[in-house]
């Protein structure tokens, strides 16, 4: 499938994607620039043309994640974690489409620190200085957060811990899942 092709099916259903999570119109815009300059550079990795729409929406989605990296505009912290609207979500469901929605559910304290060091990629000491706590406190939330989202995992899709204390398992159908249904 050519670039233009995809652009003409999936351009407005992109960027309503992107809006829905990207309040700023002009970094709408180069977020969706940005997928179709990774889409077009990678469209000859797609192995299987009928999961284009799920691979064009992963693509968007760590754009989408890439940006809010990158922004690291104020201190004054006020997390907005992204809804994922049905429509949005792609056919495939993976461990990855649960994940905000079970920081989501987590204590307001546990919230804060998991989205700042998971989805945004901010290392301990940035997470302290967001909160206004100390490098041990934050520390602390972070891995009293992991553990959380860990036992939302178990919970939620009936994933195990291995022996090392890694998380099994297989992943439920969306209709299965407990947190996206």
């Amino acid at each position: 499938m050519e670039t233009t092709v995809i652009w003409k099916e999936f351009s407005a259903s992109l960027k309503s994607f992107i809006r829905s999570r990207i309040k700023d119109r002009d970094a709408v815009d180069d977020i969706l620039q940005e997928v179709f300059i990774k889409i077009h550079l990678n469209i000859h990795s797609l192995k299987k043309q009928q999961s284009i729409k799920s691979w064009i929406f992963t693509i968007a989605n760590n754009v989408i994640i890439d940006y809010f990296k990158k922004s690291n505009k104020s201190s004054n912290l006020e997390i907005e974690i992204p809804v994922i609207a049905e429509a949005e979500i792609h056919e495939e469901h993976s461990a990855k489409d649960c994940i905000l929605p079970l920081i989501k559910n987590l204590p307001p304290t546990y919230k804060k620190a998991i989205f700042l060091s998971e989805i945004k990629g901010f290392k301990q000491a940035e997470v302290a200085q967001q909160l206004n706590i100390s490098l041990s406190g934050a520390k602390s939330k972070i891995q009293r957060g992991r553990k959380l989202l860990q036992q939302g995992f178990i919970d939620c899709c009936n994933y195990k811990l291995n022996e090392f204390g890694y998380l099994i398992g297989e992943h439920k159908s969306k209709k299965e899942c407990k947190i996206c249904s």
